[in-house]
């Protein structure tokens, strides 16, 4: 069953009742209270459309983390439903309209520097000539990798975030996923 919401915003929506977890990725936190129940209630929201403008992060993933990031606006990560969990996604993302690519996103507070506001930060695996603030990017996530979660060292974390592009990178190969990058949701500016 698909069903597909606009809301007054130019941000646009879809919901499919899918979502893949990786049981043996999956560690329910106590600090945030995410647990397997809440994962379970968010994934009707899989997958999940969001577009909007690349603002300036906290100016970290390329410069401390080797990883660069596009960032949305507060106003796109207020428009995820209450439920759906903090934790690392994969899907597809688009530049304006350029070629679509693998992405993994972080969605949450980014424990390992404590963040007081919560994020949307989108890894595009591709390498870019130049930074693309401004642009229009759009997304669509697929599924769950891992939630999010403190780490002992800058190294660590660097380590979980390869580890979460190969996976996305992996699940992205497979044809159920696949097929989401030629999604019409690409080719509808608004």
């Amino acid at each position: 069953m698909q069903i597909l919401r606009r809301s007054t915003t130019p941000f646009r929506r879809q919901l499919l009742g899918y979502l893949h977890i990786r049981p043996n990725l999956y560690r329910p936190s106590s600090s945030r209270g995410t647990d397997m129940e809440e994962v379970n209630d968010f994934s009707k929201h899989i997958p999940y459309f969001a577009r909007g403008e690349v603002v300036k992060g906290f100016g970290r993933g390329s410069k401390q983390l080797g990883i660069p990031t596009a960032n949305f606006p507060i106003e796109v990560v207020n428009e995820l439903p209450n439920n759906f969990a903090t934790g690392v996604y994969y899907g597809w993302a688009r530049v304006n309209d350029g070629e679509v690519h693998k992405m993994v996103m972080s969605i949450g507070w980014n424990p390992f520097y404590d963040n007081v506001k919560k994020s949307m930060e989108t890894h595009i695996i591709h390498d870019f000539k130049e930074d693309f603030y401004g642009s229009t990017l759009s997304i669509i996530i697929l599924g769950y990798i891992r939630e999010e979660k403190n780490f002992s060292s800058l190294d660590e974390l660097i380590m979980a975030i390869k580890a979460d592009i190969a996976e996305a990178e992996n699940q992205l190969n497979k044809p159920d996923k696949l097929v989401h990058k030629e999604n019409n949701f690409f080719k509808d500016p608004k």
